[in-house]
């Protein structure tokens, strides 16, 4: 069972919520503002967030990058905004997961159980080397060469999943679900964009790729450029 904290304005979205979570043996703290929602994320640490967008004082973008700026709790926002650009931008910004209003206890509680899954991953928390790149999964950090890349929180993601399959082709269509979380399709140009930062910051570009090698028509793949 996991601690959630759910932050939602609307008092019988967030009574309904607590009270089926709570049912099915979560420990649930239920806060109305955006401010103070903030706060118990930062003191108390729960297992997952639940960030309405829609708050009274402050818009709930903002909570989410005050909190992904100092943590790594998973956060899934739920929001009523559906266009793909909105939810490329939350995802982006830091959320782990979203879940589109109105949406059922169980299709939320089906998200939360999927996210944790992710997390307790063992292989999730390893370090891996791939020539001189190094990602540390579990620190969220990566470096070339002995350099610290400053990658966004989708960069990272990105080279993670695609590093924890070396050398494997992975198709557009997985990445937007595994690392996008968008299982029933999306922009394949949000992968393209992100790929083309990704490659900028390895020191290399599509024309003259060493770690990330586009398979035409199938999907990318990560190798080690030394093997």
């Amino acid at each position: 069972m996991a601690s959630i904290l759910i932050i939602e304005d609307d008092q019988r979205i967030r009574e309904r919520i607590t009270r089926a979570l709570a049912e099915r043996g979560h420990a649930i703290d239920a806060r109305r503002s955006g401010f103070e929602g903030l706060s118990v994320a930062l003191e108390e640490q729960p297992d997952v967030v639940v960030l309405d967008l829609g708050l009274p004082d402050i818009d709930g973008t903002e909570v989410l990058k005050m909190i992904r700026a100092v943590s790594n709790v998973p956060v899934i926002v739920a929001t009523a905004r559906s266009e793909e650009s909105t939810i490329v931008s939350l995802l982006d910004a830091g959320a782990d997961d979203y879940v589109i209003k109105p949406y059922s206890v169980d299709h939320l509680e089906a998200r939360i159980r999927a996210l944790l899954r992710r997390l307790d991953d063992p292989a999730a928390s390893a370090v891996i080397t791939i020539g001189g790149l190094v990602i540390d999964r579990s620190g969220r950090e990566a470096s070339l060469d002995g350099m610290e890349l400053d990658l966004s929180r989708k960069e990272f993601d990105l080279l993670a999943h695609l590093a924890g399959r070396i050398g494997e082709v992975i198709s557009k269509r997985e990445l937007l679900a595994e690392v996008w979380r968008e299982p029933y399709g999306g922009s394949d140009s949000t992968i393209d964009v992100h790929l083309s930062w990704l490659r900028r910051k390895l020191g290399e570009s599509a024309a003259e790729p060493r770690y990330l090698r586009t398979v035409r028509g199938v999907g990318v793949k990560l190798i080690d450029p030394t093997a």
